[in-house]
């Protein structure tokens, strides 16, 4: 079979009229049952003066940092790679609104309580160098309005995702943020120069192309490609584990009640594989009946709390809900016996005490659970039964048989340990001039705008040492520019 050898000057990713940066000359060799491949030499142009710094991922954290970093140092050659497309995550979340961050906690060590992994190391300068307010701030100096929900979630007030992403990518494109879209990072080394090697292909076509980087910001969020590089790179991994996710209840009859939502219930997670007591394993908030089981902002924060737990027991446990945890078992007793003597004709299945907070179909579900017929009339009604119906509101259990997707707004616990990098400076310990931010990092949060503002977080501080580094080595030439020269 004949072979095809061609070769190809590809020059660097920048506008053309941008500085020059180093040129690489790739020979492939391509057949058709074979993939294409190159070998490159490199020759540096005379004129070599700015740094280049590397982003992997457009999502929050990347376009963040990639803003930050150019805001800070104009001259800065930063480019942007994104193998689908930029801030993707950003425009489905929350609905399509983008949930920005939370304004409700004002208090930094109260914010990082609400990460699961990170609540321990976010206590320090993390937050207080760029927090919820700032990030608030950033969006509104930059034309974006907000609002601050009852909850705590902050929106903009369009409600339409598609302000925040114009907003981010207009002020990249005026900062002269270089995007690249469509294409893959799937190597990076260290050159003898010390500066990283990066090897970039693109998926749709063979197209293999090298590009030689001083600064190097992995932000891929929960990609296998970003573990990939960050491992290349001397960093160890923490298995990746799904976080924030739905219960799928094996329970015929509350699915069947599928729409119905509990404004406040106290949930708590038992997982046999668990024997130490974990206080997060016990939330209180809204809950929702599904199709497939339990979802709404209560058992998302038990999943991300649970994350390891749940995977480690294949996502099997016992759920234990108060559907009136602000009634005591005895206040539910009285109630009940109160309306038995009131409306002794009513038919059980008819009536109950308003006080409990739930609605008529799951009140029968309720008589149904505990073989109590729902024609039967409140007069004829044992205390037994009652006494039943009463522990039942209270500490009512689900059989949880896995978990659901909480549909693409997916969300991971793992990634690089927080441990090898420096939350200061978002650096690597292990290897300088390399930095993280966002889900790649063994971080995240429970749902309501936490995970974006650790996004946010990290790319700014990322972004903000990458470009006081890179405006020092302007003032003050490196010996890597030397050598260049």
């Amino acid at each position: 079979m004949n072979t095809v050898i061609s070769r190809f000057i590809i020059h660097n990713l920048l506008p053309p009229n941008a500085p020059t940066f180093t040129r690489i000359h790739v020979h492939f060799v391509s057949s058709p049952r074979r993939r294409r491949f190159g070998t490159v030499a490199v020759s540096h142009s005379p004129d070599v003066s700015d740094e280049r710094m590397v982003v992997v991922g457009g999502g929050a954290a990347g376009i963040y940092g990639a803003i930050r970093a150019k805001t800070l140092a104009p001259n800065l050659n930063v480019i942007v790679i994104e193998k689908a497309k930029p801030l993707a995550k950003v425009k489905i979340s929350g609905g399509g609104r983008c949930n920005v961050t939370n304004g409700h906690c004002p208090d930094n060590k109260i914010l990082a309580e609400k990460y699961p992994r990170g609540s321990k190391e976010f206590r320090g300068s993390f937050f207080n160098v760029h927090g919820p307010g700032d990030t608030m701030s950033w969006f509104s100096d930059h034309g974006v309005k907000l609002k601050i929900e009852e909850d705590g979630r902050v929106f903009p007030v369009s409600d339409n995702s598609s302000t925040i992403v114009d907003c981010l990518l207009n002020e990249a494109r005026q900062k002269g943020v270089t995007l690249q879209t469509g294409k893959s990072i799937t190597s990076a080394s260290i050159s003898q120069s010390g500066k990283f090697t990066l090897k970039i292909e693109k998926r749709t076509i063979d197209y293999v192309d090298f590009v030689e980087a001083d600064y190097l910001l992995i932000a891929s969020g929960s990609s296998q490609q970003g573990y990939n590089l960050a491992n290349q790179l001397g960093h160890s991994i923490i298995k990746p584990v799904p976080s924030l996710f739905t219960f799928k209840i094996d329970d015929i009859q509350l699915t069947e009640l599928s729409g119905i939502t509990f404004p406040k219930v106290k949930a708590s997670l038992k997982l046999e594989s668990l024997k130490k007591n974990i206080p997060q394993l016990t939330q209180i908030g809204p809950m929702l009946v599904t199709h497939w089981g339990l979802s709404g902002p209560v058992i998302l924060r038990l999943s991300a709390w649970g994350a390891r737990d749940l995977f480690d027991s294949s996502y099997k446990g016992t759920l234990l809900v108060d559907f009136s945890p602000d009634l005591s078992n005895e206040d539910i007793k009285a109630l009940l016996s109160q309306h038995k003597k009131q409306f002794p004709k009513q038919k059980v299945g008819g009536s109950y005490p308003q006080e409990f907070g739930v609605m008529k179909r799951f009140w029968k579900y309720l008589l149904n659970r505990e073989g109590i017929d729902e024609d039967i009339l409140w007069a004829s009604i044992s205390n037994n039964s009652l006494m039943s119906i009463a522990t039942l509101l209270k500490q009512c259990s689900f059989i949880v048989k896995g978990k659901g997707q909480f549909k693409d707004e997916f969300v991971t616990a793992g990634g690089v340990p927080l441990s090898e990098i420096s939350l200061k400076t978002m650096e690597s310990r292990i290897q300088s001039r390399l930095f993280f931010a966002g889900e790649v990092l063994n971080a995240d949060g429970i749902t309501g705008g936490f995970n974006f503002q650790n996004a946010w977080s990290g790319g700014y501080i990322a972004g903000t040492t990458i470009g006081q580094l890179a405006t020092s080595a302007t003032s003050a030439p490196s010996t890597l520019k030397q050598q260049a020269a």
